[in-house]
């Protein structure tokens, strides 16, 4: 039976994220489609934001921009600032530039990219605890 999904439950945005970050481990793995990938990593970015935003009672706003988003968090005074705002700079870049034709491609740069999701996913991990701890 299908399960509705809710933009205002932050545990939603969460499941989505969690699923993106298995698939996009595995492409990691296999160095497939870094431009999929760099987009990608992006838009989980976006959705745990959005996540631990709408769980310190922000009202959804529909955007991509992953600086704005930071920005919220900072005027929020959350702790998480240091960690999101570096990633939020770096996936803002590519999250379009990525996705399509115009612009022109980096070579890829798994190492970097490896990187950058084990960071994404340290904050993902902080998020859901948080989820966890206050429910």
């Amino acid at each position: 039976m299908p399960r509705k999904t809710d933009s205002n439950n932050p545990a939603d945005w969460l499941a989505f994220a969690e699923s993106d970050l298995a698939g996009l481990e595995v492409l990691a793995q296999c160095e497939l489609s870094p431009q999929l990938c760099s987009s990608k990593l992006a838009e989980v970015l976006e959705k745990i934001l959005k996540a631990e935003l709408i769980r310190l009672g922000w009202i959804l706003e529909k955007t991509h921009d992953l600086e704005k988003l930071a920005n919220e968090l900072n005027a929020r005074g959350s702790d998480l600032v240091g960690e999101i705002r570096p990633l939020s700079t770096a996936l803002a870049e590519v999250y379009f530039a990525d996705r399509y034709p115009g612009f022109d491609l980096e070579d890829p740069d798994w190492h970097v990219f490896r990187q950058q999701l084990a960071q994404v996913k340290s904050v993902f991990l902080k998020v859901k605890q948080r989820m966890m701890s206050s429910s």
